[in-house]
């Protein structure tokens, strides 16, 4: 491995930081909310290929698969609940959608 798993690790552990202040800072925009967490789940997959790397099996690699394929399912559904919660109260802010009521 060129790259050591100590910087995968710490490049991962900086990224998943990242995603989460978003998360945190942004928990009103719906939109920075699903980006942060996007964010989050490739920190976990750049962990997952770099600790298979390290120790030369596929089950890292299979996880970050099975991680792209949920994110991206993940991401259709949301999108699609933003497209329709802007259309009905005409704004991205969570703190609008606070019922399931119209």
């Amino acid at each position: 491995m060129i790259v050591p798993l100590l910087h995968v690790l710490v490049l991962a552990g900086i990224l998943f930081v990242l995603g989460l202040t978003c998360v945190l800072v942004w928990r009103s925009n719906i939109i920075m909310m699903l980006i942060g967490i996007e964010i989050m789940l490739n920190a976990a997959m750049l962990a997952f290929v770099g600790g298979a790397n390290r120790w030369g099996a596929a089950d890292g690699q299979v996880f970050a698969l099975m991680i792209m394929a949920m994110t991206s399912a993940e991401v259709s559904l949301a999108l699609a609940l933003v497209v329709y919660l802007h259309r009905r109260k005409k704004t991205v802010n969570a703190d609008e959608f606070n019922s399931m009521r119209g």
